[in-house]
């Protein structure tokens, strides 16, 4: 590879890596090119993208952002995960497949800013989704409402009582 076609790659890694909000390092040795292809399907779906990278362009381009916390996880096959503001469905597709195929293998993850464990990115995956989450939210609220309104009858019915 020319030294003008790295610096090509390096400068397209750069700019998705500046729309990424939270990134994922994984390792995807032992994966065939068909399943890749559907990992990154998946991903696609959920509004992720999975980017194959040599370690070297991926330090660089991570350096241009100022991130150094990866650095010492890109070592061997390295495939990034570049997610939006959500970083639970990216996380839960790599879930899924790692359990369908034991690969790829979640080195490090970036969430927020802030590195974290794999076992971080594990427990984020098995969260229930976005939908799911609001609606246990709803669903408690109400709950809490009607103990509300439960309590202010029973205020209520208790001064007419003394009023009486």
């Amino acid at each position: 590879m020319s030294k003008t076609e790295r610096q090509t790659k390096v400068e397209a890694l750069t700019e998705r890596l500046g729309s990424a909000q939270n990134i994922y390092v994984t390792d995807f040795s032992g994966l065939s090119v068909g399943k890749i292809t559907e990992l990154r399907r998946r991903l696609r779906a959920a509004g992720a993208r999975y980017v194959v990278v040599k370690n070297t362009l991926a330090q660089r381009a991570l350096a241009a952002h100022k991130i150094d916390a990866l650095d010492e996880h890109l070592a061997g096959p390295t495939g990034l995960v570049l997610t939006g503001a959500d970083p639970l469905a990216a996380a839960k597709v790599l879930g899924e497949f790692a359990k369908e195929h034991q690969k790829p293998q979640v080195r490090i993850g970036l969430v927020d800013g802030k590195a974290v464990n794999p076992a971080y990115v594990k427990r984020l995956g098995e969260l229930p989704g976005r939908e799911a989450l609001l609606g246990m939210f709803a669903g408690a609220l109400n709950g809490m409402l009607y103990q509300m309104v439960g309590a202010l009858e029973a205020l209520r019915d208790k001064r007419q009582a003394e009023a009486s």
